[in-house]
């Protein structure tokens, strides 16, 4: 299960989840929570034009197109929650979404995820506390170069020594 609000961290995780899906035959399923006509909150994710007016159908609309272009084999869940729902009010609901779909792993795309998953400033602080489930945090928009770095590391490793064996 992937938390999406379209964030490119989001988007990230998703496209991850993707590929763990793909590799593991797992479903992936992307969940976003909307704040019921809060205009300040979708412009702020990008769900909304400045200006433009609140429509509960075209922002779920839109998420979902986002979530089928990073993710093509993804199922898509919304859920709607108060206009000024706090943080604890969408990763309760999206708690309540994780285990309602029996989900055993969830993605969270997040920028301040320190070494403390705890001191999260975000729904994902919360989301990720659970320990009913396995947590994958994507801190960067783009997969790290881990194959260039072990290439690096390989041409600069010692032979193999040989192992001693007794006589």
């Amino acid at each position: 299960m992937v938390p999406f609000d379209g964030s490119e961290l989001a988007e990230a995780a998703l496209v991850r989840a993707g590929q763990f899906g793909a590799v593991f035959e797992e479903d992936v399923l992307a969940v976003s929570i909307v704040p019921r006509g809060n205009v300040r909150y979708a412009v702020d994710r990008g769900w909304l034009e400045p200006g433009e007016p609140f429509d509960l159908n075209a922002v779920v609309a839109a998420l979902h197109e986002r979530v089928t272009a990073c993710c093509p084999s993804a199922d898509f869940r919304h859920s709607v929650v108060g206009r000024y729902a706090p943080p604890g009010s969408i990763s309760t609901r999206i708690r309540r979404m994780i285990e309602d779909e029996g989900a055993t792993m969830v993605f969270i795309g997040s920028e301040n995820a320190g070494h403390v998953v705890a001191s999260l400033s975000s729904v994902g602080s919360h989301v990720a506390a659970d320990e009913s489930y396995d947590v994958v945090i994507v801190r960067h928009g783009v997969p790290s170069r881990i194959a260039a770095l072990a290439a690096d590391r390989r041409k600069q490793r010692r032979p193999k020594s040989d192992f001693f064996l007794p006589e």
